[in-house]
């Protein structure tokens, strides 16, 4: 419901409170009497609200944008908690899986993998490969170096 909120309500409201606060900052009257306020329409700003229109621009002004902070914090807040819940949601499943034990696979099932490359283990490499699976000492481990792939 959450989510639904977010993606669908409070983003378009966010986008169409700043599109009218560009609006807003654009028709205000600058202090110099130059700038994009005149180029935009500034002069419009008097005939539409009145002479003392400054002061209920500014006001809406302020109002627009402390909306437009407080939906940003909002929206930001909401979708923190929307990646804590698929990481924790994740880390569930992954308990659940660890907690039904390991996966024995049926007897006579070939567990054995075909080389893909032109490397190929050795009987020497075995225990090395043995040893960091159980973090013991590696013992009568002899390095041998693979054959060279054909065609070089």
């Amino acid at each position: 419901m959450v989510n639904f909120l977010a993606d669908f309500i409070l983003t378009p409201v966010l986008v169409l409170n700043c599109l009218f606060l560009i609006l807003l900052v654009l028709i205000q009257l600058p202090k110099k009497e130059a700038g994009a306020g005149v180029a935009f329409g500034g002069g419009a700003t008097d005939a539409l609200f009145g002479a003392g229109s400054g002061t209920a621009l500014t006001k809406i002004t302020k109002y627009s944008a402390g909306l437009f902070m407080g939906l940003a914090l909002l929206l930001s807040v909401i979708n923190a908690n929307r990646a804590t819940e698929g990481k924790r949601s994740l880390e569930e499943a992954l308990k659940k899986k660890a907690a039904a034990g390991p996966v024995i696979p049926p007897a006579g099932t070939n567990l054995s993998v075909a080389p893909t490359s032109a490397v190929s283990l050795s009987t020497s490499t075995v225990p090395l490969l043995q040893s960091r699976a159980t973090n013991a000492p590696a013992t009568n481990v002899v390095a041998t170096n693979p054959p060279a792939p054909p065609g070089n």
